[in-house]
């Protein structure tokens, strides 16, 4: 969305609280020129920038964030690196080319950032244990059939878990019955972006703090920034569901904001009703569902709140209102640990398109967008990187290729309507959750 007066929401809430404090890199407070220029520095932006220096080592890359690392969705969300999406309702032979695309697309993320990790020994927490599916509500219990039935179509290694079998491996009686999918990989995600920007390839410039104000598009892009003018031949936007003045392609992704709770650490006795993993994660079969993670550090994370908040993190008063939805939903799941009290709190703002789809697309000859996840950044979004650096080297691969085929986001109304349709539809996500809230 087109951002006159922008105001970019900087605080240190979230995944980042976990972590020891880490030096930021400078704003940027001299004008420059540059050959490559990228918008955006989380997964989508680092995986950007640094294929672009593998294609173009001679190279200067400029690398820009409006906040600190960490304080976009990139260190905001769950920390699930997915290889199999869960497309809702049944399963569609029509869709099979969808299916396989959406995962290959997955897979190239996963399988990068696995090697980025062991290559680079980076401490993020990374597991490949596979991740949880559950249904707690009758709307889910149907759902779980379908996917279920979906994965087995695909051939896609999976175990279905009765309701006993989920509390010997989850310590919950909460659901009634789910899926476990056996690939996938969970992470703490704040240490995760830190790792890959420490390890960025040495013609890679990070700036922090450097929010974009608006871009004049033209033979050289000119991008403002406030206390500089970059000239750069090349602009790559990585940047989620944001845009600025000067660009003004129609509205086809808007933000919403998610809330969630982390816990203390757990004692050992508390961590021995968990059953018989170490660290899991589940995603609910309904949209509006709890996301639920035990971290490896012994934690309880939950999130289970989504709203249109105009593109913005909550306030400390919305989200200790939020908490009580928090609260009610892990005690209902854990009575057991109703006593452990919630350590942090915080909200974070994906990207998502009225269609669920993604946007890969030149808006120029030199302006490139790659974004909107709907909450499957970290695999989607390294993804994305990797094919938009591709795409603007003008290399043919198979990543962009799978990329540009990918159904079109749908053009959004213009305000007021764009705010009264995304209230809505983030309304509808909740509709028939149930039990599984």
């Amino acid at each position: 969305m087109a951002q006159a007066n922008p105001i970019f929401d900087n605080e240190t809430k979230g995944w980042v609280d976990l972590v020891p404090g880490r030096q930021s890199q400078p704003k940027l407070i001299s004008n420059l020129e540059a050959k490559w220029l990228v918008i955006g520095a989380g997964f989508t932006g680092l995986s950007c920038a640094r294929r672009l220096a593998e294609i173009n080592p001679k190279d200067q890359i400029i690398l820009l964030d409006a906040r600190e690392l960490g304080q976009n969705a990139s260190g905001r969300n769950s920390g699930y690196a997915v290889a199999h999406s869960h497309f809702s309702g049944p399963y569609q032979e029509s869709q099979l080319e969808k299916y396989q695309r959406v995962d290959r697309i997955n897979h190239v993320g996963l399988n990068s950032l696995r090697t980025l990790v062991k290559d680079n020994s980076i401490n993020c927490d990374w597991i490949e244990s596979g991740i949880y599916h559950t249904a707690a509500d009758n709307n889910s219990e149907i759902e779980c059939d379908h996917f279920i039935n979906y994965l087995k179509k695909r051939d896609i290694t999976h175990t279905p878990l009765s309701k006993q079998e989920i509390h010997n491996h989850l310590g919950t009686s909460w659901y009634k019955k789910g899926v476990k999918v056996e690939n996938g990989a969970l992470m703490q995600p704040a240490k995760l972006v830190f790792g890959l920007a420490k390890n960025l390839p040495s013609n890679i410039e990070l700036y922090e703090n450097t929010p974009v104000l608006r871009m004049t598009l033209g033979k050289a892009v000119k991008v403002i920034v406030p206390d500089a003018i970059i000239s750069a031949e090349q602009v790559i936007m990585a940047c989620n569901y944001e845009t600025f003045e000067g660009v003004k392609p129609k509205q086809r992704a808007v933000g919403v904001t998610l809330s969630g709770s982390i816990t203390r650490a757990l004692t050992k006795d508390e961590i021995n009703t968990l059953g018989s993993e170490s660290s899991w994660g589940i995603l609910s079969l309904h949209s509006g569902g709890a996301t639920i993670r035990l971290t490896d550090d012994g934690r309880i994370a939950i999130r289970n709140t989504a709203e249109y908040n105009n593109h913005h993190l909550l306030t400390d008063k919305q989200l200790i209102n939020r908490q009580q939805i928090h609260r009610q939903a892990f005690n209902n799941r854990f009575p057991h640990l109703s006593h452990v009290p919630f350590e942090f709190l915080y909200s974070g703002v994906e990207g998502v398109s009225a269609n669920k789809t993604n946007i890969f697309e030149r808006f120029s000859d030199n302006l490139y967008y790659a974004g909107c996840f709907n909450g499957s950044g970290i695999t989607k979004g390294t993804a994305f990187g990797i094919g938009i650096a591709e795409y603007a080297c003008g290399k043919k691969s198979a990543i962009v290729n799978d990329c540009l085929a990918l159904e079109k986001a749908k053009w959004l109304p213009p305000k007021p309507f764009l705010d009264l349709g995304a209230w809505f539809t983030t309304k509808q996500r909740f509709k028939g959750v149930g039990r599984d809230r």
